[in-house]
């Protein structure tokens, strides 16, 4: 009878969120304080009050869900006690401070350090997203691989709902063929940058940087990595697995499938929204859901 913890990634964000955490825990507001305090900008204030475009820039957007995520973990104490965890793309560092693989100051550095690294990468090349339903993965994959330019899976979701990421002409004209050949929706997408495929590999340097130089600890319970799907406790292989995250796909639906097979009965989403509770109804639908 395990219980899985899974962390949104960037997405989740909404003004306002958090407040409620500050509010009514002191274990929770400390870390709100400690990470403007390690920012040096009021991170809180922008997550509490900030307008939605604020909170979308991607050098904001993910410490404000790794830092809404890691404010939940604190408030649940010492009764914290995962079985395993996962996290969905930016949620997999969440995940790893959860598992005590990271130091919580470790984790919102090397957030930062990523987001900042794949906003220079959007910033590079004109690219986006679009959000596929209703067709097979691999008809997804197959209409985009005829497609010229860049454009991959990059988010399976849940059975039925699957992200593309790559150029912006070529997304545009994947999401057409994709509608053509029976899709329900493939919807443009309103991010900033092809997150999750070949073209956040000026990235890649910088964040090595960071986590060469992070301290990474053996794992308290497996951390189910969205590279491979498969559950990591050694700190080495963890860190490969995240650096293949960069231009790897989310294997989401991958992921909670594995964390069934290993015996999770019961998931719980930790930080803002409740994207992740939806997607695993959808995936797992015999398994509770909180």
């Amino acid at each position: 009878m395990k219980t899985a913890y899974v962390f949104p990634g960037q997405g989740a964000q909404f003004s306002g969120m958090g407040r409620d955490l500050y509010e009514r825990s002191s274990a929770a507001r400390s870390r709100f304080e400690q990470a403007d305090s390690l920012l040096g900008f009021s991170l809180s204030q922008i997550m509490f009050e900030g307008s939605e475009d604020e909170l979308k820039q991607t050098q904001v957007t993910q410490p404000a869900v790794f830092l809404h995520s890691m404010a939940a973990v604190a408030d649940l104490g010492a009764d914290f006690r995962p079985d395993m965890c996962a996290g969905h793309s930016l949620g997999e560092i969440s995940a790893l401070v959860a598992a005590g693989v990271l130091h919580f100051e470790d984790g919102l550095r090397l957030v930062r350090e990523r987001a900042l690294a794949m906003q220079a990468a959007c910033e590079a090349t004109p690219s986006t997203m679009a959000a596929v339903l209703g067709l097979e993965d691999e008809m997804v994959e197959r209409i985009c691989a005829g497609v010229p330019g860049v454009v991959v899976a990059a988010n399976y979701n849940c059975p039925g709902q699957l992200v593309i990421s790559g150029e912006v002409p070529a997304v545009e004209a994947a999401a057409e063929q994709l509608k053509a050949a029976g899709a329900k929706r493939a919807l443009i997408l309103p991010v900033g940058g092809a997150f999750h495929s070949p073209l956040m590999e000026p990235a890649r340097a910088r964040l090595a940087a960071a986590i060469a130089q992070t301290d990474f600890q053996p794992a308290r319970c497996p951390v189910y990595q969205n590279a491979t799907a498969e559950p990591a406790t050694d700190p080495d292989v963890i860190r490969v697995r995240l650096m293949e995250q960069l231009t790897a796909p989310v294997k989401w639906t991958q992921s909670v499938r594995r964390m069934v097979a290993d015996g999770a009965v019961r998931f719980v989403e930790l930080g803002p929204g409740k994207v992740l509770q939806g997607l695993v109804k959808k995936i797992a639908p015999e398994v509770e859901v909180a």
